[in-house]
């Protein structure tokens, strides 16, 4: 049965902070509100065929409002007529003259009119239409009702009641209507209740939820990392049914689960959404390579070390900490959590080269691989995860020289760790991401399972990561690979009375480790008569 906001305002209060209880347009939403209705209105009074249009605004928007939280994504639901055929009324109704001054609209306020065809192929059932309107992206489309093949996610759709329509969705707090007629929110699945008890629960069955459409495992994941909601047990126990996880392998498509995941690590607590990901047992599923079924399988039972210690690292933005010395902009926040994810990885042989494959690349590493086939990321991400995993061995033996270094008060070893950290960055690979990998790694490896992150804090082990950070910015190495050079491969070929050769690459090495053991000096002088003294070393073909 239907029950009303008002119905909703009249039960037993739960406190749920962040909750409102009553939905107040702002005075651009009323602005859209008005004109949707007037719309409605004049389609209603033109075609007597029609069953009278009711608009509703649905899911996201209204979760979102009620939890206080501004939305800029608004989906119209429409009762009687494909959200097509109502775009295409509204262009109608927008060309009659004076249709902007009755709603105090400048031209510029509403967009283009774009149509979303049918495409079962990419998930899409029914044709939409995308529509900006007063600066909030609007999509319109027919309320529904869906019905599933067993081998597809593509369900055959119909028009449907709002009810039928809110029972179809993934999780209750997302099956909420409020009527632009009456103002209230419409709630048919008891999502209220569920937001009051900061819940995440399936309209129907969770099996059945699942099952129709296995996606919605790793949705309700990530709705209940940003919203801090909790899983309703039922729910959890159905997501990690062996059915339910080859569902999720065999109908979504890669490309899709990997846009789901961005969504949870590039969210409000990638933590938690990683943590739900291990508790409920996803991550094979989702950490796999679906063209192949021999490679290994990482042990778990630590990796949750790694997401916390990253998790409180990422806390602590302080001047000269760790994750403010590593970590430089929001999209290196999501590589970041993307490199967390895969330290199980770590400790995982590379796949063997195949025989006779002559000089054919190295295979990148199953941490690379199950990212690129499991999670579709791009290829410059492919790339940083590849790099972390090659070098986070060497990157923690380097840590490990210079603490040792600096405690025997030896002498510095700038022009070394320089041209590591360069070699670490070929390829726009993010040495400073590849050295946070390195941490996490080496944070996952060193607690025992029956210890905290607290424990490998505290142990002194990260102290020793914080000394080599410091001896990097010390020493002026943390930008060291935009370091501009004082000579080029011409000027040495010049110098030295020598045609340019394959000599050259080894000869400006030579130069630049140079400039990194002589900081402020600019006179190439020095670095020529190094590369001079080392002639016969770096096999220049000098005239005798």
């Amino acid at each position: 049965m239907k029950r009303s906001f008002a119905n909703f305002l009249n039960q037993s209060p739960v406190k749920c902070p962040g909750f409102s209880t009553h939905i107040e347009l702002t005075t651009r939403e009323a602005q859209l509100r008005d004109f949707l209705l007037n719309v409605a209105a004049a389609i209603n009074s033109t075609d007597s065929s029609l069953e009278p249009l009711t608009l509703r605004w649905a899911g996201g928007w209204v979760r979102d409002k009620l939890l206080g939280i501004e939305s800029h994504d608004i989906d119209v639901a429409i009762n009687s007529m494909t959200g097509l055929a109502f775009g295409e009324k509204m262009r109608e109704y927008c060309d009659a003259p004076g249709y902007a001054s009755r709603h105090g609209m400048r031209l510029d306020d509403i967009g283009n009119l774009h149509k979303i065809a049918a495409n079962p192929e990419k998930s899409k059932n029914l044709e939409t239409t995308t529509i900006k309107i007063l600066d909030f992206d609007v999509d319109f489309v027919n309320l529904r009702t869906e019905s599933y093949a067993d081998d597809s996610r593509n369900p055959v759709v119909q028009f449907g009641t709002a009810e039928e329509d809110a029972l179809r969705r993934d999780a209750t707090v997302n099956a909420l209507f409020y009527n632009l007629h009456t103002a209230q929110v419409e709630d048919f699945t008891g999502g209220l209740a569920d937001m009051r008890a900061r819940l995440i629960r399936t309209p129907l069955e969770p099996l059945r939820t699942f099952m129709d459409d296995p996606l919605r495992v790793l949705r309700l994941v990530r709705f209940a990392s940003r919203l801090g909601f909790t899983i309703d047990p039922a729910a959890r126990v159905a997501m990690s049914d062996f059915r339910v996880l080859r569902a999720l392998k065999v109908k979504i498509s890669r490309e899709r689960v990997g846009l789901e995941l961005e969504k949870m690590l590039r969210g409000h607590d990638p933590c938690r959404a990683l943590e739900l990901l291990d508790d409920i047992g996803l991550y094979q599923t989702i950490y796999t390579d679906p063209t192949r079924g021999d490679h290994p399988a990482p042990d778990l039972s630590r990796w949750s070390v790694a997401y916390r210690l990253l998790d409180t690292l990422s806390h602590d933005k302080a001047s000269g900490s760790i994750y403010d010395l590593l970590v430089e902009s929001e999209e290196e926040k999501y590589y970041a959590w993307v490199l967390a994810a895969l330290t199980p990885w770590a400790l995982i042989p590379d796949p063997t080269t195949t025989a006779g494959a002559g000089k054919a690349k190295s295979p990148l590493p199953f941490a690379a691989l199950v990212a690129r086939e499991g999670t579709k990321v791009p290829n410059k991400l492919c790339n940083v995860i590849a790099a972390a995993h090659r070098h986070w061995r060497e990157i923690r033996q380097c840590k490990d020289s210079i603490c040792l270094d600096i405690q025997l008060k030896r002498r510095s070893q700038r022009d070394t760790i320089g041209m590591a950290i360069r070699k670490w960055d070929a390829r726009e690979s993010h040495w400073r991401l590849q050295v946070l990998y390195a941490i996490l790694v080496d944070g996952m490896n060193s607690v025992s399972i029956c210890l905290t992150v607290s424990t490998y804090i505290h142990s002194g082990l990260l102290s020793g990561w914080q000394t080599f950070l410091g001896y990097l910015k010390e020493q002026d190495l943390m930008h060291v690979t935009s370091m501009t050079r004082l000579v080029d491969g011409k000027m040495i070929a010049k110098e030295l009375s020598v045609r340019p050769g394959e000599w050259v690459g080894r000869a400006l090495d030579v130069c630049l480790s140079w400039q990194l053991r002589n900081p402020g000096i600019t006179d190439p002088v020095g670095a020529i008569n190094e590369v001079k003294r080392r002639s016969k070393e770096l096999k220049i073909p000098l005239e005798t």
